[in-house]
Formats: structure tokens, C-alpha cells, sequence
């Protein structure tokens, strides 16, 4: 049913993240959008990342990656490579509450 479906929705600097695959952003986008069907298809976070989610995947000559998202009535997604991508969720995440 379409009204079951999330908007899933990407900070600007998420955008820059997927750019940066290249040629990859494509799989990356697919394997993202995923959550359009179940938003709580990645795990919950804990500590100052509480209430947010990670949706961890692999992509062929690129490694691991990591979404990190918020479910809102609107849902937001930030999304990078796997190294440092927590702490960078956390600046993002204070930015997007803050507003």
C-alpha cells in the first residue's frame, strides 16, 4: 500500500557523501532506499545516538558502509563511509534537532 510508505529524505551533506561513491551511489541509493518499504530495517543506536538507526551495507570495491538515520514523521538519513561515520551522526543529528 503506497500510504505505508516513508519519505526518506537526505541531509545536504549526506548528499555530498553519496556524490563521493561515484559510480557506486547508485547501489548505495537502492540499498538506502529500502527504507522507504521498512524504516526499521537497520538497528537501533544507543548512547548519544539514541533514536537513531544504522543501516549497514557493502558495496563491491568500496567495503563497508554505513545510513545513519532518524525515523520523524519525515524521515531524515545521513549516510557515509564506514570509518568516523558515528561521530559525524552525532554532529548531524544535533544540527537536524536543533532546527
Amino acid at each position: 500500500m503506497e500510504g505505508d510508505r516513508f519519505d526518506v529524505q537526505f541531509t545536504r551533506q549526506a548528499e555530498k557523501n553519496l556524490k563521493g561513491l561515484r559510480g557506486l551511489a547508485a547501489n548505495a541509493m537502492r540499498i538506502i532506499r529500502q527504507l522507504e518499504e521498512n524504516p526499521e530495517l537497520g538497528h537501533a543506536l544507543s548512547e548519544s545516538l539514541q533514536g537513531a538507526r544504522s543501516l549497514e551495507f557493502n558495496l563491491k570495491g568500496s567495503g563497508a558502509h554505513r545510513a545513519v538515520y532518524v525515523i520523524f514523521p519525515v524521515e531524515r538519513v545521513c549516510i557515509g563511509p564506514h570509518e568516523g561515520i558515528y561521530a559525524r551522526a552525532e554532529r548531524r543529528a544535533s544540527g537536524l534537532l536543533k532546527s
